[in-house]
Order: structure tokens, then C-alpha cells, then sequence
């Protein structure tokens, strides 16, 4: 983990790798949960046995939960004196590799822009490369917009 005192010490990494996550690995009951929350029951996902035999070779996670595990990535990056982040949005997603079940995923961020914003808060714009263990492209890469007061 990457631990900064103060919000001005982080805003001086723009154009910075800051941190990278430990890894993570998805596993067949968290895309099981994933389909239960969205509604995406798709066979890609939920059913191992037709998955075995379709193109990825098993049944793969959703994009969006690939995405939704950005929080867990940003725990890597600690701000001991800020008070508060919320997330503010994403610029740019692209999914370019699937997450088969069982592949371990890790988040590397990169401070691409700092504003600040009212209330003595700064808006974050990150570029977040989740890869993919064992690959030679990344599962995802995700503009995080993040807001984040003292």
C-alpha cells in the first residue's frame, strides 16, 4: 500500500504510477453474485459445463464486474489525512482481454490528473490497468474520476 500524509503530497504524483494492488481472484460464486445483482444470467458466465465447451474454455466474469473491482484496487492508495472519497465517474472503458474463473487480477494506477474542487477537495482523474495473470493484455483499462475531500 501506498500511504500519503496529506492530499497535496498525492496531487504532486500527477503523471505517476502511484501504487499497485495485491492480486485477486475471481472465482465462480462471486460471478455467480455478480449475475444475481445485474440480471446477467448470460451461459458465458453462470454455466460451467456449456462454458467448458464455448470459446473462452470455462465460463468467464462479467466486463462490469471486472470493472466493479476497481474500489479493491484503490484500497492500495491511502490518503491518511483525507476525510472522504466518492467516485465521480468514468471517462473511458475498455475491456480487452476475458477474465476466464480462477485468473487473478491486479489494479496498477496511474495519477493522471488533479483539479481542485469546492470544499477544499480535489478531483482525481486515474488511469487503472487491471491485468490479468499470465497475459500479455490487461483485462481491462478504466478512466477512474474520483473526488476526494480532507
Amino acid at each position: 500500500m501506498k500511504t500519503f500524509k496529506t492530499l497535496p503530497e498525492l496531487t504532486a504524483c500527477v503523471g505517476q504510477e502511484v501504487a499497485v494492488s495485491d492480486w485477486t481472484t475471481v472465482t465462480q460464486a462471486q460471478i455467480n453474485r455478480f449475475a444475481d445483482a445485474t440480471h446477467d444470467h448470460q451461459w458465458i458466465h453462470v454455466d460451467e459445463a456449456r462454458a467448458q465447451a464455448g470459446p473462452f474454455g470455462a465460463t468467464i466474469a462479467h466486463g462490469f464486474l471486472t470493472l466493479s473491482l476497481l474500489p479493491l484496487f484503490f484500497e492500495s492508495v491511502q490518503v491518511t489525512e483525507a476525510g472522504m472519497a466518492v467516485n465521480y465517474g468514468l471517462n473511458k472503458v475498455r475491456f480487452m482481454a476475458p477474465v476466464r474463473v480462477g485468473s487473478r487480477l491486479r489494479g496498477r494506477l496511474k495519477l493522471l490528473q488533479c483539479e481542485a474542487i469546492a470544499r477544499d477537495g480535489v478531483q482525481l482523474t486515474w488511469e487503472v490497468t487491471v491485468e490479468l495473470e499470465g497475459s500479455e493484455k490487461p483485462a481491462c483499462v478504466a478512466e477512474s474520476v474520483v473526488r476526494q475531500y480532507p
